[in-house]
């Protein structure tokens, strides 16, 4: 087996490639904008001249075993990105055979959160284990689930989209996807941002700091530096986010009975405000069966490398 990977993560806004080892080690990476590339032969190039550079640095291409990508919105058995809304290709964009033939290198594609979930079991705190749900708290929720050290894809490789089962099906928040109530307009940053909003407007937090900001920029950032201070409004939020995950949990256990469940992402940040409540709702909650069998944990991926080494991991154990 060859010593390097390489990996690319594949973001709206910028492109990160980056040779890795097989312990995780980042050896080298560089960056370029996504959105400069609008004609995808054009990104290809792009993407296979800074490999080039980067293949130079470890002793050349045959140094290399695989490529592996987290995209967002990828067909894992096409090996294509799909309706992509934050990219510039549209309808379906089979990078990953472009990039093979550009480079004439193994090239494996997933979508971002599963290969989240992948890095976490290569490198991160679900190592070892074969039964685990990752959700990845940021602009979104995202998720990956790995049963019998296997990712869940489906027939068509979407399985797994937690962020979009409803917690709120009658009167909850309209989301981007056409549902109503779904777990991510509730506990992602912007939902978290969007419940202080909401309990602003109620008038029964007059005393918060919070009023001071105008409404629409409030971030979650906002609320958890309001809640870390004592405010009650700051403090309320984060309990209520995390009531709801840990019901979503309770749910989500049923159909995997998962070893754990592994916190990613921005909102991870809040600590002991966000996983004592998900903890205590999901005992409080789930089915006698399986309480007690589940550990809570956060992710022990530097938030900058995590995708990349997601990628990475997709490109060592996919083959």
């Amino acid at each position: 087996m060859k010593p390097y990977v390489l990996a690319l993560d594949l973001g709206g806004t910028n492109s990160v490639l980056g040779v890795v080892d097989e312990t995780g080690k980042i050896v080298c990476t560089d960056s370029f904008r996504t959105q400069s590339f609008s004609v995808l032969e054009d990104y290809v190039e792009q993407c296979a001249l800074v490999a080039e550079r980067l293949f130079e640095q470890v002793g050349g291409k045959d140094q290399i075993e695989a490529f592996g990508i987290g995209a967002p919105d990828v067909n894992y058995w096409g090996q294509t990105i799909e309706n992509a809304t934050n990219l510039p290709w549209k309808g379906i964009v089979p990078l990953a055979s472009k990039l093979e033939t550009r480079l004439g290198i193994r090239v494996r594609m997933t979508n971002d959160a599963k290969a989240a979930a992948l890095g976490e079991m290569l490198y991160g705190a679900a190592k070892g284990m074969k039964d685990f749900i990752m959700l990845t708290l940021g602009t979104g929720v995202g998720s990956g689930i790995v049963v019998n050290g296997q990712l869940v894809y489906g027939k068509r490789s979407f399985a797994g989209e937690l962020g979009h089962t409803s917690i709120r099906p009658e009167n909850g928040r309209p989301c981007p996807c056409g549902r109503k109530g779904c777990l991510e307009t509730y506990c992602s940053a912007t939902g978290v941002a969007e419940t202080a909003r909401e309990y602003l407007a109620s008038g029964n937090y007059p005393e918060s700091p919070l009023h001071a900001l105008p409404l629409d920029e409030i971030t979650s950032k906002d609320v958890y530096d309001a809640a870390v201070q004592g405010d009650r409004l700051g403090n309320e939020v984060f309990a209520f986010t995390g009531q709801l995950l840990g019901e979503s949990c309770a749910d989500f256990a049923t159909f995997s009975d998962p070893e754990a469940f592994i916190f990613f992402g921005g909102l991870t940040k809040a600590g002991d405000l966000l996983m004592e409540p998900i903890v205590k709702t999901y005992n409080d909650t789930v089915f006698d069966n399986y309480k007690g069998t589940a550990r809570f944990l956060v992710s022990q991926l530097k938030d900058a490398e995590a995708a990349l080494l997601g990628a990475a991991a997709l490109a060592w154990t996919d083959r």
